[in-house]
């Protein structure tokens, strides 16, 4: 209706395996291995070339299964009666407001809770090398004051004053306390890298577990760049810095407290000046880190939305040039960076607004502990002590910025932590086995699957996609699932699997309700050949046996059955032939076979088809039809198709409303007797525009 009308008056090409929308074109291109075989109308090429003639063929031979039932095609008015409907889906529909399936990403607000350095510290060993690491710079700290109070006390003030101890004497011990020193730093530096590489690794473990366990509706309510933003930006803040920046900051105070100790014992005075400073320095660290924590967190926030435009900017290029946008998208991904980069600025000024001011606080500190220690009267300190002092004054000068500059850093980058630490508490999966509620052996044995009262929305804030379904699909019956797009066909299917939780209600199987046996027990007894084919990068046999599980005569049985064997047999590699990401080297029609391969090989009881033959041509789905008849005979069948003659041929057929609810089910041939049924009128529906 769209093209024939609203677009009546352009230029329209249309790619297309659906043979029964071509009467209607003013031309028509039939196309073979990359080359144009016949051109003309509908009529004309049918009657001067084979190709064209196979594909109508095809469609055809699909629609020969109406011939022996007699089908009212005449138009038939929307109204009528519906036949069997559900009992319990007959009251009143619950009215419920659409929510959004993708949310806000999550963010933490406020401060940093003191938990999140704690479980980073704990996370390798449990902690316990943390302590000796501490104490590597305690005893390292301890060395170099020793060193210090040595070289004052044995150095003679003047040339008059004898030496208390000899040369030698001074420079052993003064190298001794130096070696220890370095044996220490050694030590420190060894244990940080050791907590800081384990730690990394415990995390980006546990985050990639949780994501792997994740349930779908994860994955559907999370765009990928949040993912992404975690596991490279975060990640890579953890592995890089963070542990140096913990052990930097506890280091640092250490030093601190070892120097304010050494000063409190020669020159006390100057704590007069030095406490207000630090506690000056303290005043602007917190009025600084309120802001410059929110910074980083909208920081890491903003990156998502850009890695996602340009993952999807890179997968889309194609579609993106055809509609020549190509200005819109490199403008949104300018605004995008823009984005990114505006919080990074910030923290960036922000900081420099903090250093400024430490270094201000820094210099007048100092410079009134050199104006103290000249102006005492002489003899009130020691002009050892006193040199000793200035160098200390100096370091506790730098030291106390040093410190209060790692603490706003360290709080900033521990905010990747936290992050890290969201995605390690992602609700998971029920577990893959549950060893008191395993199935018995061999299970299913007749495939019969009974659904009660079936209920399930894909969050707990949106509306309900099934409601109350009841039926049941006969064991070694095909049972086929019609009905409009958005009527809830998928979602069945997605629940039987458990990619969908159940909000209420039971599936059976064989008398077993899969929601009380782990997932490995059950995914692993179903077989799916789903929508959109699926091939990953590798070889053949790794996409048909990808655990190793069979022989290569099995394998090369289960190409002969679904008509690839000799595809493959005529490449050079055979079964170690290459597949490319997302298998791209392979026809969509190809790898829809791969996809029927793989269920041969493991001979389910039970196999679904959801619309398996939506993306390929109708000899392609012809093919697959015959085959799922030979080798799936006594097994239970569920097809989901948008092809009538898909599911003519069924046991049963399942006609789904498109509030979710059950509308018809019955065998074809029944529903087919009462032409007021919604499936005779999709049949009629079908058939009409088959045969114009």
């Amino acid at each position: 209706e769209c093209i024939l009308g609203v677009l009546a008056f352009k230029t329209v090409i249309y790619v297309t395996h659906q043979v029964d929308f071509l009467p209607a074109a003013d031309l028509i291109l039939v196309m073979k291995d990359g080359e144009i075989k016949q051109a003309g109308k509908y009529n004309e090429i049918l009657k001067t070339g084979t190709d064209f003639m196979k594909l109508v063929g095809a469609h055809e031979e699909a629609l020969s299964s109406l011939d022996s039932i007699e089908v009212d095609v005449k138009k038939t008015s929307h109204g009528g009666g519906d036949k069997q409907e559900s009992e319990k889906n007959g009251g009143e529909e619950e009215e419920e407001e659409a929510g959004q399936l993708v949310q806000e990403e999550e963010r933490e607000r406020g401060r940093v809770g003191i938990s999140i350095y704690w479980k980073y510290i704990t996370t390798a060993y449990g902690g316990f090398l943390a302590p000796f690491a501490l104490l590597a710079q305690i005893l390292f700290q301890g060395f170099q004051i020793g060193s210090n109070f040595w070289m004052a006390w044995a150095t003679p003030v003047s040339k008059d004053d004898p030496d208390p101890v000899g040369k030698s004497t001074l420079i052993l011990v003064y190298v001794a306390l130096s070696v220890a020193s370095a044996l220490c730093i050694l030590c420190r530096a060894l244990l940080v890298v050791k907590i800081g590489f384990k730690t990394a690794n415990v995390l980006f473990d546990r985050m990639l577990r949780s994501v792997f366990r994740a349930p779908m509706s994860f994955f559907d309510s999370t765009p990928s760049g949040r993912v992404l933003s975690r596991v490279s930006t975060d990640q890579s803040t953890v592995d890089q810095s963070m542990a140096s920046m913990v052990g930097t900051f506890a280091f640092a105070i250490i030093q601190l407290v070892g120097i304010i100790a050494v000063m409190s014992q020669i020159a006390w005075q100057v704590f007069i000046v030095f406490i207000p400073v630090i506690g000056i320095s303290l005043w602007l660290q917190r009025y600084y880190i309120s802001s410059a924590r929110e910074l980083a967190r909208l920081s890491g926030i903003r990156k998502a939305p850009l890695i996602q435009h340009f993952s999807e900017t890179l997968s889309g290029s194609i579609t993106i040039r055809s509609f020549d946008q190509q200005e819109r998208f490199r403008r949104l991904g300018m605004k995008l960076i823009d984005d990114y980069s505006r919080p990074k600025f910030h923290t960036a000024g922000a900081m420099e607004w903090l250093s400024i001011r430490l270094d201000v606080l820094s210099l007048i500190a100092f410079a009134f502990s050199l104006v103290f220690l000249v102006s005492v009267p002489e003899g009130t300190i020691d002009p050892s002590a006193a040199g000793l002092a200035v160098s200390y004054g100096l370091t506790l000068n730098m030291l106390q910025t040093w410190v209060v500059w790692n603490l706003c850093n360290l709080e900033n980058r521990i905010i990747a932590v936290e992050r890290i630490l969201q995605y390690t508490k992602i609700p998971s999966e029920p577990p893959l086995e549950i060893e008191s509620s395993k199935p018995r052996n061999p299970w299913p044995l007749r495939g019969e699957v009974a659904v009660e009262d079936l209920q399930v929305r894909y969050a707990q804030h949106l509306p309900l996609v099934l409601r109350g379904l009841t039926c049941t699909f006969l064991g070694g019956k095909k049972t086929g699932i019609v009905g409009r797009t958005g009527s809830g066909k998928s979602t069945l299917i997605q629940t039987l699997f458990r990619i969908v939780e159940p909000s209420g209600g039971t599936v059976l199987i064989d008398g077993v309700d899969i929601v009380k046996i782990g997932l490995h027990d059950l995914r692993s007894k179903l077989s799916i050949i789903p929508q959109d084919p699926t091939m990953f990068e590798g070889t053949v046999r790794s996409n048909l046996d990808p655990l190793e599980e069979y022989t290569d005569d099995e394998i090369w049985e289960a190409l002969d059955r679904s008509q690839l064997g000799d595809e493959v047999r005529k490449k050079p590699e055979k079964l170690d032939s290459p597949v490319c990401e997302n298998g791209e080297n392979w026809s969509v029609g190809q790898r829809q076979l791969v996809c029927l391969g793989r269920v041969l090989l493991k001979k389910s009881r039970v196999l679904v088809l959801d619309e398996a033959t939506a993306s390929v041509d109708t000899a392609t789905d012809n093919l697959i039809q015959q085959t799922l008849r030979r080798h799936f005979s006594d097994c239970t069948v569920i097809t989901i198709a948008h092809r009538i003659t898909s599911v003519l041929d069924s046991d049963m057929v399942l006609l789904l409303h498109n509030a979710g609810l059950l509308k018809e089910y019955d065998s074809p041939e029944r529903l087919l007797e009462d032409k007021a049924s919604s499936f005779a009128k999709l049949v009629a529906e079908y058939s009409m525009r088959s045969s114009g």
